[in-house]
């Protein structure tokens, strides 16, 4: 037996069924629905006037014993045709001014806040939620929540129009061979469309070990933003992992990403292969750190230390962040000791007092991520933790 690939194409009712029937259905990882409406309406155009329509990509994948079929490529444009024949859109305006509307009117006793589905982490999951055909999926939309659109197609255009597919389905004894063959997959698969930022496309990683999702992305970690040149973004977790794993292999900064400051998405992503394969590499070996898998416990503790110590929850930039994020997180997750919450005062004030240091030099402050800045603060961070550490 061996891995096979198969190509075909199904109309566009077909596809609505399949979505419909959960027979095919999107990985948690899969980023939120980011088209807008003229997106949405440009692609029924471009099937109308027969032109070329990049084909989806489903897997097979077999998880916790049962078979399912993901979505890894296409899901813009499967939501886009299901909103289409639904007639609806998520559109944030008109969910923004309804939200709005039920603040002001503070009615206790009118629960359709709840019902609401949050557009702006809106995938088409929502929507079968709330039935498997159409009627019943609008009759359980509340007014104010989708916009309504015509988007100018028939029962015949659906029946008559095709897309494309691709589907993998590997030859699999074990778990760890199709984490490998789906490793393959995510590092080439050509993802059309928006681009996705660094760590959207990262997610796609985490789905290959069900057991360390939460490792990769605890959830604690939406409550941090920090202020980067791109706007706002949550704080990168992995990134603080992968690098005090190396950190605490060589037991300094001096050679912590070597040779990979052109490219350190790719030493992110390493090392979640790493972890993953729970390899003996350069970020030391997964097990060894975290015994049978076992993080809940540090990260718990973790998440402690941060609310009681008062770590801020926005930062204005990179160095702040760091500063208060790399010695905690090495001193809790990799070296298990605690933190003296008495003195946190002191703590932060000898935080606070290094990053003015580092922001008085103009190049650390021009360029906080070369990497002699970086181990400045990843030793600096931990020197400090260190003193308040037991």
């Amino acid at each position: 037996m061996e891995n096979r690939v198969y190509y075909g194409e199904y109309s566009l009712k077909h596809w609505i069924d399949l979505i419909l029937k959960k027979n095919i259905i999107l990985p948690e990882y899969q980023r939120y629905f980011v088209w807008e409406e003229d997106d949405v309406r440009n692609l029924i155009k471009a099937f109308k006037d027969k032109l070329f329509i990049p084909p989806v990509t489903i897997g097979a994948f077999k998880i916790e014993g049962a078979n399912q079929n993901l979505i890894l490529d296409g899901q813009q444009r499967l939501t886009s045709i299901l909103l289409a024949f639904l007639g609806l859109f998520p559109d944030k305006s008109e969910y923004k001014k309804t939200i709005e509307k039920f603040a002001d009117e503070n009615d206790d006793e009118n629960d359709e806040n709840d019902q609401l589905d949050n557009i702006f982490e809106w995938k088409f999951n929502l929507l079968i939620e709330r039935g498997n055909n159409k009627q019943s999926i609008l009759e359980q939309i509340i007014e104010g929540n989708y916009k309504k659109v015509d988007f100018q197609i028939d029962d015949r255009f659906l029946e008559t129009t095709f897309l494309g597919f691709s589907y993998l389905v590997p030859y699999i004894s074990n778990e760890k061979q199709q984490q490998k063959y789906y490793s393959s997959v995510f590092r080439n698969i050509n993802i059309q469309g928006k681009p996705l930022l660094p760590q959207e496309s990262r997610d796609s990683l985490y789905f290959l070990d069900n057991d360390l999702k939460q490792f990769f992305k605890p959830e604690f970690c939406n409550l941090f933003t920090v202020k980067n040149s791109s706007g706002i973004s949550k704080i990168d977790f992995v990134r603080y992992l992968s690098l005090l794993s190396q950190y605490k292999k060589d037991q300094s900064a001096n050679n912590v990403a070597r040779s990979y400051k052109p490219q350190m998405e790719k030493y992110y992503e390493d090392y979640i292969y790493s972890v993953i394969d729970d390899n003996n590499s350069k970020y030391g070996k997964f097990t060894e750190i975290f015994p049978d898998k076992k993080y809940d416990e540090s990260f718990s503790k973790l998440h402690e230390a941060l609310n009681s110590i008062d770590v801020p929850k926005q930062f204005q930039s990179i160095i702040e962040l760091d500063m208060y994020f790399f010695g905690i997180i090495y001193i809790i997750v990799f070296e298990k000791k605690i933190i003296d919450i008495t003195k946190k005062d002191e703590l932060k004030q000898k935080i606070e007092s290094k990053i003015s240091d580092f922001k008085r030099d103009g190049s650390h402050t021009r360029a906080p991520s070369n990497l002699g800045h970086l181990r400045s603060r990843i030793s600096s961070s931990i020197e400090i933790y260190q003193q308040y550490a037991s």
